[in-house]
């Protein structure tokens, strides 16, 4: 793998730091887990998207640059640098954005893709249910076909970004007779559809980031269902590649975070006497920096016409570990104040570790459990047998 950047990616980056350092917000934007937060970040969306930076992969005509996936790890890189605000549609631009780009029809395309990229349209994921979490092939959930219509019932729960989400992609069992893996389909759900009731889940912290979403005789057209009818398990698949492998996680976000547990230990390196603190940084580092040598590694193969295969899995379990363990090393850090809220009086210097370090609990749990993702590794890459 050539580590070295081509003139135009180079000539890509230093156009992307300027646009960055004449647009990011120089005052943080609210939690876009509440409603004054989420249009704050719908406006940093669109902002976005007028420079055509909202998605860069994605073709011209949809609002990207078509861009490779090196120089949206470029972005991505300035993008963290520059600290500019988490994307609040990540969803939509990381996970259905690139699966509509390859089973959406040119009809779905037109419709979908750019409302999604300007920040018009916010998307919520829809999978897991009460019996159904990290098994999604337990779904049970109905959207029976009545003629141009599928009629919808049933329930999905820690929905991220349903609370003020407008749109939600979800699988579905069309087939009511099927079981596990066959009858499932992919659909694209209003959630302002009659029928739709949406009940916010609250985090750790109080705030509203998932929701349960309830199905009540709710109509949409058949051409909100992504792929063919029956086909939604192998296009879920496609999109949970995206999810754990590359999209949704790039590396830059943990090499920011790596930098920022560097500068914290700069700072409080003189009171700190436990030395296996400054072992968990360096490696905290090293790994992050490792993640990133992957995924460029991914990036050449992807763009070279190859696929994410069950590799993915071992991504999302790295990077997952790596960020809660980075934050567990930043509260020990700062010691009792971890445990102060940023506006707390007595916080200076505190920061958002906490809040980061809330958030890193659930890096485990979605995208699929790392447990089953082990399962996954043991069985695709391993070959070891089912218990």
């Amino acid at each position: 793998m050539d580590l070295n950047y081509t003139a135009e990616q180079i000539a890509f980056r230093r156009e992307v730091r300027e646009w960055l350092a004449a647009n990011v917000p120089t005052d943080p934007l609210a939690s876009f887990d509440t409603a004054e937060g989420f249009a704050q970040h719908r406006q940093w969306e669109q902002t976005l998207a007028s420079g055509n930076w909202g998605m860069v992969t994605w073709p011209k005509e949809y609002g990207g640059r078509a861009c490779s996936l090196i120089e949206w790890l470029v972005f991505e890189e300035e993008y963290y640098r520059a600290r500019a605000p988490l994307r609040v549609n990540q969803n939509g631009i990381f996970l259905l954005g690139p699966t509509l780009m390859e089973y959406g029809t040119p009809e779905q395309k037109q419709r979908f893709i750019s409302a999604m990229a300007s920040g018009e349209e916010m998307w919520a994921q829809g999978w897991s249910e009460p019996d159904a979490g990290s098994d999604m092939a337990a779904i049970r959930s109905t959207a029976l076909r009545h003629g141009d219509e599928y009629v919808i019932n049933g329930q999905k729960v820690w929905s991220t970004r349903a609370v003020y989400a407008d749109w939600v992609f979800c699988l579905f069992r069309t087939d009511k007779d099927s079981e596990r893996h066959q009858g499932l389909s992919f659909i694209l759900v209003p959630l302002d559809a009659p029928g739709v009731t949406v009940r916010p889940i609250p985090q750790l912290n109080g705030l509203p980031g998932f929701a349960e979403i309830f199905f009540d005789e709710v109509r949409v057209p058949v051409f909100n269902r992504l792929g063919e009818e029956g086909q939604g398990w192998s296009i879920a698949m496609s999109t949970a590649g995206f999810e754990r492998g590359l999209m949704l996680r790039s590396p830059a976000r943990f090499q920011e975070t790596a930098k920022r547990l560097v500068e914290l230990y700069r700072q409080h390196q003189n009171d700190i006497l436990d030395l296996s603190i400054e072992d968990a940084v360096v490696s905290s580092f090293m790994d992050a920096e490792a993640y990133a040598l992957s995924t460029y590694q991914t990036a050449s193969r992807l763009d070279q016409g190859g696929k994410i295969g069950p590799e993915s899995s071992v991504n999302k379990i790295f990077w997952s570990e790596l960020d809660q363990r980075m934050h567990e090393t930043a509260l020990n850090i700062l010691a009792g104040r971890a445990e102060l809220w940023p506006h707390a009086s007595a916080a200076t210097g505190v920061g958002n570790w906490l809040d980061g370090f809330l958030f890193a609990q659930s890096g485990p749990i979605y995208a699929g459990t790392n447990e089953i993702q082990r399962n996954i590794i043991a069985e695709r890459m391993l070959g070891m047998p089912r218990k």
